[in-house]
């Protein structure tokens, strides 16, 4: 009996010792060209992003504007001197109340001009004389900042303001106290991104720059230095 026993264990034992062995290295070795190939990607590609180029107008500051005005001033310390904070352009649109292609129109145009997707501004107050409800859209406008608003400013400056019907330069007294000027402009024709076959309608809009100038003499001279075309 003893005999038999051993005789039915002993294939048992053997069939374990013959188990297959499982197939991981097949997968590891599946993974391995994957890992490969993301090594070679990475190496292809550049380690370091160029830099966008400074704005023009931004390297006019840095280099010119600022050692001007610290002798004009006599500023001990560069922080001192008055910098630009940021350029808002508004454009109310009424036509909207009654037409609302005509703020679509706007909104694209402004977009155009200065390469930034404008935000749309509703009426606060219900007007009935005016067919105006609280909610309604009526216009559009941007908030630039850094290197998008010296851009614009230095296209304003030399490309739009030349385009004005007699143009004999720009008021130098609509400042508001503080060292921030405004300017309205009557049409938006006169940026040069405006294609006039595909303008719906002729409408202003309003141009506010604010800058870090504690009084209107500095704000003035800042933006003078800048290139603004004040009236003399």
């Amino acid at each position: 009996m003893a005999d038999k026993k051993d005789k039915t264990k002993a294939p048992k034992g053997e069939e374990k010792k013959k188990a297959p062995v499982k197939a991981a290295p097949a997968k590891a070795k599946a993974k391995a060209p994957a890992a490969d190939a993301k090594k070679e990607a990475t190496a292809a590609a550049p380690a370091v992003r160029e830099k966008a180029p400074t704005p023009r107008l931004k390297e006019r500051y840095q280099k010119d504007v600022v050692p001007s005005l610290m002798k004009q001033f006599s500023y001990k310390n560069p922080m001192q001197v008055p910098r630009l904070v940021k350029v808002v352009l508004n454009m109310g649109m009424g036509e909207a109340i009654s037409n609302a292609k005509a703020l679509d129109h706007a909104v694209s145009e402004m977009g155009l001009i200065t390469g930034q997707h404008p935000v749309i501004t509703r009426a606060k107050k219900s007007i009935a004389t005016f067919k105006l409800r609280e909610g309604m859209p009526i216009g559009c406008m941007v908030t630039l900042r850094k290197e998008r608003m010296f851009e614009f400013l230095d296209r304003f400056i030399s490309a739009a303001l030349p385009r004005i019907r007699d143009f004999k330069g720009i008021p130098s007294k609509s400042f508001d106290g503080r060292g921030n000027y405004s300017i309205g402009i009557k049409e938006q024709i006169i940026f040069p991104e405006i294609e006039i076959d595909k303008v719906d309608s002729i409408h202003g809009m309003d141009i506010v720059i604010v800058t870090t100038a504690k009084t209107d003499e500095e704000g003035r001279a800042l933006l003078g230095h800048l290139g603004m075309p004040f009236r003399k």
